[in-house]
């Protein structure tokens, strides 16, 4: 008789293909699983209780630490959700740069997706050209915000000011970088922030044509993808997908299409969709994704350059009056003590606002009782219940698969323990 050899393996949570605090038990025959279960929870700071006990603005960077790779696209769930209760419309201009970072995130987003993933299944070299353009756009959120990742750049009512007028450049030459270096880093910094998104813009387009130089057609890659947690239309919608994990497996959802929000239903773009729902037509998603926010982000700054105005309402119950009005008159003065001591009461009532962020839909369930702060708040996160169907994608499959399922779920663990 054959030797039966069954094991139960720990994999995670000091694991680098386990993307962050995942602990697997998984149940093996040989070398093919049986059986995973996730345990989770190692991160789990009570983002939603917090939340409970302090004023609605004061919430707005619990919301970065999230999905720390979906930064901005959190805050606008949240923000969209406190500007319901309030009755709130930001001006058009603040919803167009709320799109623009919307998609300036995606990008981030899946470039830290791809180059993980890719280090994941053994390509190595794509993890270092993803961060080389992450750098570019991290100065995007640095130039708005002055924060590379947290920013709390959204706000109830808009955003927090208006797009610089100037990129910082690199200084003078050091043991590292020449002075002919720097120079030519600082090529595309000498105009605004519109104009330097633009030069990347123009470029980024080449830059997945290399990613998919190195990937799509590499037969390694198809060998460690195609086929692997294969998702059927049907299921994926019982399963609760949402984002890149449906669309893959050929289901056209997306809400900035279904239910626009922003200034998408004034943008245009398609909906990438996947045939198979493997691991390789998720990959062929988020890469058409990446092209297509890049069109998206042309077409912001084109309207943003032709439409100057306000970034934020006018009505200082919700937004601070400017800081020259604080400095000389005694009734802002009192306006912007108020808004950052106790913040503003909404109405009672409940509400649900959830926007396309990088991952999935992410939403934000609040209830008010008419207090400053939220009776109840429930984060609807992307990667929960992607998460819940690891089980099912992986049986079957051998134990270096289960790398390649979980680097195509793109999970990060702020959002899945909160």
């Amino acid at each position: 008789m054959p030797e039966i050899r069954n094991y139960t393996l720990n994999f995670g949570p000091q694991h680098p293909s386990a993307h962050g605090v995942l602990r697997l038990v998984l149940e093996m025959d040989g070398e093919v699983i049986e059986r995973a279960d996730p345990h989770i929870g190692l991160l789990h700071r009570g983002t939603e209780k917090l939340a409970e006990f302090k004023p609605y603005n004061q919430s707005i960077g619990y919301m970065d630490r999230l999905d720390y790779v979906s930064m901005m696209c959190n805050e606008h769930g949240y923000v969209r959700a406190i500007e319901k209760l309030l009755g709130v419309e930001a001006p058009e201009r603040a919803q167009y740069i709320r799109t623009l970072f919307d998609e300036i995130t995606r990008i981030l987003n899946h470039l830290m997706w791809l180059g993980a993933h890719g280090l994941d299944i053994g390509a190595m070299s794509i993890f270092l050209y993803c961060f080389r353009e992450r750098e570019d756009l991290l100065d995007c959120y640095e130039a708005v915000s002055g924060a590379r990742l947290h920013a709390t750049y959204y706000r109830p009512g808009g955003v927090y000011r208006d797009l610089p007028d100037q990129m910082p450049q690199y200084q003078g030459h050091s043991k590292w970088h020449s002075a002919k270096t720097i120079a030519k880093r600082n090529d595309s910094r000498h105009g605004s922030l519109l104009d330097f998104i633009d030069d990347f813009a123009d470029r980024f387009p080449g830059h997945v044509d290399e990613y998919e130089t190195l990937l799509t057609d590499n037969r390694i890659w198809k060998q460690r993808t195609v086929g692997i947690g294969v998702v059927s239309q049907e299921r994926a919608v019982q399963l609760g997908f949402t984002g890149p994990m449906l669309r893959g497996s050929g289901v056209e959802w997306d809400l900035r299409k279904k239910q626009p929000y922003a200034a998408y239903g004034k943008v245009d773009f398609d909906i990438p969709v996947g045939v198979n729902g493997d691991c390789y037509d998720r990959y062929l998603v988020r890469m058409e994704e990446m092209r297509q926010s890049n069109r998206i982000i042309k077409q912001c700054v084109q309207w943003l350059r032709a439409n100057p105005g306000s970034v934020m309402v006018d009505d200082h119950k919700v937004a601070p009056p400017k800081r020259a009005a604080v400095k000389n008159d005694m009734e802002s003065l009192i306006h912007h003590f108020k808004l950052f001591s106790e913040g503003y009461c909404p109405p009672p009532g409940e509400v649900y606002a959830a926007v396309e962020a990088p991952k999935g839909e992410f939403g934000c369930y609040i209830v008010s009782d008419g207090a400053n702060k939220p009776y109840r708040l429930k984060v609807r996160a992307p990667g929960f219940p992607h998460l819940a169907a690891l089980d099912e994608m992986s049986r079957g499959h051998m134990l270096a698969d289960v790398v390649a399922i979980i680097g195509t779920l793109d999970i990060v663990f702020g959002e899945i323990d909160r």
